[in-house]
Order: C-alpha cells, then sequence, then structure tokens
C-alpha cells in the first residue's frame, strides 16, 4: 500500500503563489462551507432533488415525499434557505418552495454526478 505523501520536502513557490492568488476571501470560503454543509445530509438533498424535479412543491408534499414529518421539513428548509439554496412564495395560506437558482441545480447535478463516478 503506497502512502500519498512527499518522499522529499520541496517547495513549489510559483505554484504556492498560484494557488494563493485563485483563493477567495474570507467572507466567500465561509458562505461556500455554509452551503456545502447545507448539501451535506440525505435529507436535505432529497428535498432539493424533488424541488429540482417538481418545480415547486409545498411543505406537506415534501413531507409525503421524504417520509419525514412537517415540522421537520419545516426545519430542514430553513436551513437550506439560510444557505440561499431555496425560495418560497406565498400564495394565500399555501407557501410553494423552489430551487433558489440554477446553481443550486448545477451543484445538485454535479455532486450526482461525482457520486455515480465508478471509483478506480
Amino acid at each position: 500500500m503506497s502512502r500519498a505523501v512527499c518522499g522529499v520536502y520541496e517547495i513549489h513557490p510559483e505554484r504556492v503563489e498560484r494557488a494563493r492568488a485563485a483563493l477567495p476571501g474570507e467572507a466567500v470560503l465561509q458562505e461556500a462551507s455554509l452551503l456545502l454543509k447545507a448539501l451535506a445530509d440525505p435529507t436535505r438533498m432529497r428535498l432539493l432533488l424533488a424541488l429540482r424535479a417538481a418545480g415547486e412543491l409545498c411543505v406537506c408534499d415534501l413531507a409525503l415525499l421524504v417520509g419525514v414529518s412537517v415540522s421537520a421539513v419545516s426545519h430542514q428548509l430553513r436551513l437550506l434557505r439560510q444557505a440561499r439554496l431555496v425560495a418560497f412564495r406565498r400564495e394565500g395560506k399555501q407557501v410553494y418552495y423552489r430551487l433558489a437558482d440554477a446553481h443550486v441545480a448545477q451543484l445538485l447535478e454535479g455532486a450526482l454526478e461525482h457520486a455515480e463516478e465508478k471509483k478506480t
């Protein structure tokens, strides 16, 4: 079994500087981390995938789809709203949720594609 570590300690200044220059600011890193944490839960992924497929759904529909209580779905949707992954609209007493934008759909697509890749 080979170890994935350097056999020789050597710094590559040009590469290090290029990588350092490409790093986003702290606020962007924090926001991206929040977004990925929100995606790191199977129930939240199911909710997002259901919204991607249906366009928009109410909390009751989502609860039925993912097999958890309405209050559990509401809690998860609150986290997804905080991460700016879902948006909502009111229609009378009903609230309908949808993916916040096309970026969210792209994130879901990329995550699923990567998860389905064969390990080599």
